[in-house]
Parts: structure tokens; sequence; C-alpha cells
């Protein structure tokens, strides 16, 4: 090749399965996001905190996405593939065909939600149990982790289902073993919702104590017993039919999977700042503390030594970035209880009317309203007699109680625009207040964080992201990238196809702004 010459353009492809939608984006080598594409996805909710989808419908609406973004694209410059999704719980026979996780039988629906709140009395039982595995979970275990909903279809759905099952997959481990043919699980999954040790393994009395011995019987094949690295590449790369499906070629590598948010951590957490004049400029990553904002929020801190954070989950070694001991706080409910008190109020129709007709989002339009009504003061004082307590769906970080409830305080007898606009606002401080809580919780630990940074739907949210920066007292650093979660699933197939080592070496060519 003459020295005139260049080599041809690396692509990367990144597919992320959210709560309500999966999303995919092309991605060259400089971490440039170059086409982007979105479909939605069913959910269904049988009963009230059961919350299920379709692993069948998710693999379409992958294939729908990917297509896109590789349209006009050279496929054979396409070099990685990688996955991230919901830590929701896929359920399959020992063919591989779906089994039902419903009282109705209807086996379409294999897939329990994250969110799914059904598996309390399970929960209750397996904290009561004090094991030490528990410690590793902030001290007590959520019911959105698998343990607990595993147990649930043992004790309720054992004919139809738990009798059946071959395999209980995590959604992103899921969709690796749906592209490549290779069951082995992720090791970011397994740390973190499925009590597994990087450094152990799993533990035999765990499962004995809490009456799911059956995993250990035959060596937790069922669960996973070959565990690999984010990042590792799986097999020999895509299969022939999944090729087909999602419209590229057979045998690109397909990375081992992440957890969304922790696609999103790894995605800004690591960001370039340099030349910004920032002030973590020159400061360990350590003192960062990501944010994945959208249907919920989980909130990424990493340490180069264990760190113990009660009502915190972690530590979890190597579960996000290679080398560090990661802790997550989490808030279960945040976008969609931003959703649920707008739309619950009698001014949102009129509010739905009047955005429409400036060509806005409902939310540009309230953060404008906002500006108008705040006359002299600073907005946040428009809530000086409204308040909200954001527990809508229990607390998971830093109280770690699934049984607490939401509140409003200083309601009157007005409900028009102007009261729909302050309560958003409350809703938003009162989450932001919430990751003041977490925050404290981590510091009090013997974390060290000086700057938040934000990912996720939310984070595109001037009003979200500046009630985070005036609650916490921290500088706020948002990615040049506003799709950093794919981007950090693009991470995964750039570093399975060999062209980075790492995704150390990879993620860094990230940059943020202000």
């Amino acid at each position: 090749m003459s020295g005139g010459e260049q080599k041809p353009e690396r692509y990367y492809v990144g597919v992320d399965v959210g709560t309500g939608s999966v999303r995919a984006a092309l991605v060259d080598q400089s971490g440039v996001l170059l086409a982007f594409a979105d479909q939605p996805i069913k959910n269904w909710e049988p009963q009230f905190n059961h919350h299920e989808q379709s692993s069948e419908d998710i693999w379409a609406a992958c294939c729908v996405v990917t297509k896109k973004v590789v349209q006009g694209i050279d496929l054979n410059q396409i070099r990685g593939l990688g996955f991230d999704a919901t830590c929701s719980l896929v359920v399959l026979d020992k063919q591989f065909h779906p089994l039902p996780v419903n009282q109705e039988g209807d086996s379409h629906r294999n897939v329990i939600m994250w969110l799914d709140h059904r598996a309390v009395s399970q929960v209750n039982r397996i904290n009561e149990t004090k094991h030490s595995v528990l410690q590793y979970v902030g001290g007590v275990m959520s019911v959105e982790m698998q343990a607990p909903k595993l147990l649930w279809l043992k004790e309720n759905l054992r004919e139809i289902c738990w009798d059946k099952a071959g395999h209980f997959f995590d959604l992103p481990d899921f969709l690796s073993w749906k592209a490549t043919g290779v069951t082995a699980r992720s090791l970011c999954s397994l740390v973190c919702k499925w009590t597994y040790s990087a450094e152990k393994g799993w533990d035999d009395s765990f499962w004995k104590m809490i009456g799911l011995e059956d995993f250990v019987a035959d060596n937790y094949s069922k669960i996973g017993n070959q565990v690999l690295p984010p990042g590792a590449s799986l097999g020999n790369g895509l299969t022939p039919e999944a090729a087909r499906d999602l419209g590229l070629l057979p045998g690109i590598a397909v990375a081992a999977s992440l957890i969304d948010a922790h696609a999103g951590g790894l995605g800004v957490i690591g960001a370039d700042v340099r030349g910004h004049g920032l002030i973590c400029e020159g400061q360990p990553v350590t003192s960062r503390l990501a944010v994945i904002c959208g249907t919920s929020s989980c909130h990424m801190g990493i340490s180069k030594d264990p760190i113990f954070v009660p009502g915190v989950w972690g530590p979890y070694f190597s579960a996000m970035v290679p080398g560090f001991w990661l802790n997550e706080g989490g808030q279960s409910v945040t976008g969609k209880l931003i959703d649920h008190m707008v739309q619950g109020h009698a001014a949102f129709p009129e509010l739905q009317v009047k955005a429409t007709a400036r060509c806005q989002s409902i939310y540009a339009y309230l953060n404008s309203h906002l500006d108008l009504i705040k006359k002299a003061q600073p907005v946040g004082f428009l809530t000086v007699d409204l308040h909200v307590w954001p527990d809508f769906h229990g607390n998971r970080s830093p109280l770690a109680d699934l049984t607490l409830k939401g509140m409003v305080t200083g309601l009157k007898l007005s409900q028009d625009l102007d009261d729909l606009a302050i309560l958003y606002l409350a809703t938003v401080q009162a989450i932001a207040l919430g990751t003041r809580f977490i925050i404290e919780a981590m510091e009090a630990a013997g974390h060290s964080i000086s700057t938040l940074f934000l990912c996720g739907g939310l984070s595109k949210n001037p009003l979200f992201v500046q009630m985070h920066a005036d609650i916490t007292g921290m500088p706020v650093v948002l990615s040049q990238e506003v799709e950093s979660v794919l981007v950090g699933a693009a991470v995964l197939g750039a570093c399975a196809s060999g062209d980075f080592a790492s995704v150390q070496i990879r993620k860094t060519k990230h940059r943020a702004i202000k």
C-alpha cells in the first residue's frame, strides 16, 4: 500500500435494549456516532407489579434497528457488534424455546422485566438468611435481582415453567447467545444481579439455603458456568442465521455484553476531559460518579479497593471497568416517575395542546413555562411550599426498602398549568435530592466523589441536569456524544474485534464538554 493510501474506515455496531425500545448505532473508530435507529418493544403488565416482555419481540426489534443503521455501508468494514440491555430475566426451555413467566401460560411473554416486583415474599426470605453474599449487594438484596424472581418461578409456576426450563438468561446474555449460539455469560450480569463472585465463582451454600439447590446439582448449567469479561469475543462470532436476521456478515466479532446502565457508565466514566477547563481534569477516575438516567437512574462509582456501602449494590470486581471495584446506587423510577406525575395531572391535556402548537416536547414546554413564571427568583424557589418524596416504586438506594411509597406535600385546590409545572419541578428536585442522598452514603463509606457525569435520556433535559448540579453542589459533565450507552455497547464490539486491546483503551477516545 502506498504512503498516500488510507486504511478503510472500521465501524462497530452497538445495540441497546431499554425498557420501552431497542436502539442501535453505527460508531466509528473515534467513538463518533454515524447512524442511529430505534424501535419500540412491547411491555405487558397483567397485574400490578408484574411486568413482562417477549424475547422474540425484542430480538425482532434488534434486527430492525441494526439493518437500518448499516444501510449503505460496506458490510466488510463492520468489525464488531456489542449488546447491552436491561437486567431482565429471560426463560427458555431445553431446546431454547420461550417458556411462560405468567399464570396465563402465555409462552410468548417469557421475560420478567427488571422493574417487576412480584417476588416480595421471596426476597424477604432471602434477606432473612443474612447470607454472606448479601454484603456484596449493600447488605440487602433487591426484589429486582434475579434470585428472588427465580425462586418465585419455582414456587408459583412449577409445572408450566420451572420444571421445563433449560436456560435462565439475563437479557444482555440472551442477546449475545442469540447472535452467536454461545451460552457463556457476561461477568457484568452474573456479578451484579446473580450473586456470582469474580474471584470465587458461585456460592453453593447460598443457593441451597434459599431453596434453589437445583442449580448446584447440575453445576449451574442453567444459569451459567462459563463466564467471560465484558468485551471478550464470543465463539466464532455472528452465526449465519443471526447474520441474516441482523443484515450483517457471518463471523463478525460479537462481544460478551453489559447491562445497559453499565454500558452508559463505561461510555462516560473514562471520558477524555482535557482542554475543556473542567475542574475534574487531572483528578482520578475514582472521583467521578456516572449517573445513567432514563426510566430509572443508576449511580456508578468505581474504586481501586472494595468499598462496602450500606444500601448500595456492590462492591463488584471488574463488573464495568476491568481491575476496578464498582458500587452501584440507584433509583427505581425517575423518568417513569416524571411521566407519571405529569401525565396524571388535570392540566396535562392543556399541556399537550400547547406543546404541540409550539412544536415542542412537553418537557421543553414545561421548562420554558417555569422560566416564565419564576419572575426574578431562581427557578428552584418556585417549590418552596411543594415537596415530593420520590419512592413511588420503593427505595433502591441507600435505604434499600421496597415497601416505601411516594408522597406529595403542599398541594392546593388549584390544578392549572402553573401547578403542573411546579409539580414537575418538585419531582425533578426530589430525584436530584435522592442522588445527593446516595452520594452522601457512598462518601460516608469511603468514596471521594467530586464530579457527576450524566448520560441517558434525562441528561438531555436541561432542568434535570441543572437541578442535579444545584442540589449536589457538584459540577455536571455531559458528553459531546449524547448517546453514551450506545457508544458503550459499540466499545464492546470494538474490543471483541481485536482492533483495541481493552475497553480502557477504547473508551478514552470519548470526549466530554461542560
